[in-house]
């Protein structure tokens, strides 16, 4: 193993929340009221039910293969040449989700915090950052959202409690008015991200401690990741309509700008993007740990650290060109993503259940 470190249960569910949080937060309510206006918070709810689908096939894949990761038993599964193909293309998505969602932090703090700041500098700056974070280990940012965790709760939590005498009941009626084909249309969005993007976590699921108990980890870790998005979608459209949530890009950030408490405590936003930051940022350390490791794992490399600082570099080109903007890249988490996303979320993934499982019954059969 690449890895030597080792984790909690506790810290491997945590790491999820902080996954199925991290630019969802910011960006998903939008697309959500773009498809199921007024009703985005039952497309919310619908999404993390059949999220739980995709979590049990992650489970049951990893808990075939307990001390291998998803690019160990690639190979273990499809023979040397195929499960090489399958995890350089693994290591492939998860690094275009790198870079994605670096170029989240980089528009989000070019539009609301530094806007005469050129967002390749704010890039520079994050991605080494992130590097200087791999270097000490699994281990150690585990640690880390284990110890920032409590406090991003509680912030979320003041958000909500501050915001919410300014809600109208009315903005989320009618309910139903274009029956369920917008909800489910709506759940698109959240299915392709973050959804299908939790395989990632079959890159750190053999480090953990004791694995026996990792499967409710996971469950658990994603519920109230997905009660977090349920939540934020809902109070933004009791507070801001659906027409507002929709149209606009970071609609959580400008509920917190919209607090004002007998004009004594007001503009908190820049506390709130400060916490929405923390969690965007150990999405992307995630999805670039596991770029490195698959990689250095798919052509047996005995270290993935010589990868980071090579890799962070094109990762900023490639985040300056894959979208413009990020009005465009929540057209595409509307459109393209989820087909594009089900094939590593949920085609590779029970392709592999499935041979290794009939692997298995032949094997025994032999």
């Amino acid at each position: 193993m690449l890895e030597n470190g080792k984790i909690s249960n506790v810290q491997f569910s945590v790491l999820v929340t902080m996954y199925v949080i991290g630019s969802s937060i910011l960006l998903l309510p939008s697309a959500l009221a773009a498809k199921a206006k007024q009703d985005a918070w039952l497309a919310a709810i619908i999404g993390v039910g059949l999220g739980f689908i995709l979590i049990v096939i992650y489970n049951s894949l990893a808990k075939s293969y307990p001390k291998m990761n998803l690019a160990e038993y690639s190979e273990k599964i499809l023979g040397k040449w195929l499960g090489l193909c399958i995890s350089l293309m693994f290591s492939a998505y998860f690094f275009l989700i790198s870079s994605l969602v670096l170029r989240n932090i980089g528009d989000f703090l070019v539009t609301h915090v530094l806007d005469d700041t050129p967002i390749q500098f704010i890039e520079i700056l994050f991605i080494l950052v992130v590097i200087f974070g791999l270097y000490y280990g699994l281990e150690t940012f585990s640690r880390t959202s284990e110890i920032i965790f409590p406090i991003t709760i509680f912030f979320f939590c003041l958000l909500i409690i501050l915001i919410f005498p300014q809600a109208k009941i009315e903005n989320i009626q009618p309910m139903l008015e274009g029956g369920f084909k917008p909800i489910i249309n709506g759940t698109l969005p959240y299915i392709g991200t973050p959804c299908m993007e939790l395989v990632v976590f079959l890159m750190i699921y053999p480090y953990v401690k004791d694995t026996n108990k990792t499967t409710k980890a996971f469950y658990y870790g994603y519920l109230f990741g997905g009660l977090i998005l349920i939540i934020i979608s809902f109070i933004s459209i009791l507070v801001m309509g659906s027409e507002m949530t929709g149209r606009v890009i970071y609609p959580t950030f400008i509920l917190a700008t919209k607090i004002n408490i007998a004009n004594i405590l007001e503009r908190i936003e820049a506390i709130m993007a400060i916490l929405w930051i923390i969690t965007i940022f150990f999405k992307l350390i995630i999805c670039f740990y596991a770029t490195t490791v698959c990689f250095a794992q798919a052509l047996k490399l005995k270290h993935s650290r010589i990868l980071y600082f090579p890799f962070g570099m094109m990762m900023i080109v490639l985040s300056l060109i894959a979208y413009p903007n990020s009005s465009f890249f929540i057209s595409v988490i509307g459109s393209i993503w989820t087909p594009f996303a089900a094939v590593y979320g949920l085609l590779f993934p029970v392709l592999l259940l499935v041979v290794g499982k009939l692997r298995g019954m032949i094997g025994k059969e032999g």
